[in-house]
């Protein structure tokens, strides 16, 4: 009885010892595999909203999209209108017209799971078509003797020039954060450089819709752009996610 006692004892024993000879992962790869959402994101810029308000010099109304391609890519776009009239020291004039961007959302923010949130770099190529109204003027004269308070008036007829556009490039930075589900605000700061543009030769080009103000000395513009948007899923694909390993070894501190 004893030696059948030690046999099964040293069977268990190396059953156990062979078991044990595994290396054992003390950091296993905490890895799962989720789906998320693909499809349509679109609304409105508020910023524009707010300025038609406030101002009533201004009116402007944009219309922000983009199409979720692969984890971080996406193809955005803008469709705007826009009407502004500005007072120079010697005449004072109206714009008016529309614009389409189109390019591409690159996001850089590594999102938690379920999360859809966006800290994106992107680029975009404008078009604007647009026309100016020179609404009036006053000439420029050196001699002040006859118009000591002013330059001599013009005329304050309205003078009319169309069928003026322009094309840009732009480079921008921005953020999309989910503020409820599916309910995104967003925001974007651009910067713009205006590689054509035709216009009329008795009038310069001063202010583009879409671009903003035009100087003689620069090509460059700068906007920006506060959305709000609602983003439809179309469709869901599978995709393989880490955590961080940084979480797990504070937790386990």
């Amino acid at each position: 009885m004893s030696k059948s006692f030690i046999s099964t004892f040293l069977f268990f024993s190396f059953i156990t010892v062979f078991g044990q000879s595994k290396p054992i992962d003390t950091k296993p790869k905490d890895t799962v595999v989720y789906e998320q959402s693909y499809g349509l994101r679109a609304g409105i810029d508020l910023s524009r909203l707010i300025l038609t308000s406030l101002d009533d010099n201004y009116t402007g109304f944009e219309i922000v999209a983009d199409y979720r391609l692969t984890q971080k890519l996406y193809i955005a776009a803008e469709l705007g209108n826009e009407k502004r009239t500005k007072q120079e020291d010697l005449y004072n004039f109206t714009t008016s017209g529309s614009y389409i961007k189109v390019g591409v959302d690159n996001n850089t923010y590594a999102n938690w799971y379920g999360e859809q949130n966006s800290v994106f770099m992107g680029a975009r190529l404008a078009f604007s078509t647009f026309e100016n109204t020179l609404n009036n003027y006053q000439l420029f004269d050196s001699n002040r003797y006859w118009n000591p308070e002013g330059f001599a008036p013009g005329s304050n007829e309205p003078e009319q020039f169309s069928g003026l556009n322009a094309a840009w490039i732009e480079a921008l930075f921005g953020t999309k954060i989910e503020l409820f589900s599916n309910i995104f605000l967003g925001a974007s700061i651009r910067l713009g450089f205006l590689f054509t543009d035709a216009q009329d030769g008795r009038f310069p080009l001063l202010w583009v819709p879409g671009f903003n103000k035009v100087t003689w000395d620069s090509k460059f513009g700068v906007g920006y752009n506060y959305s709000i948007s609602y983003f439809l899923p179309l469709y869901k694909k599978k995709n393989r996610a880490k955590k961080k390993i940084e979480e797990l070894e504070n937790e386990e501190k």
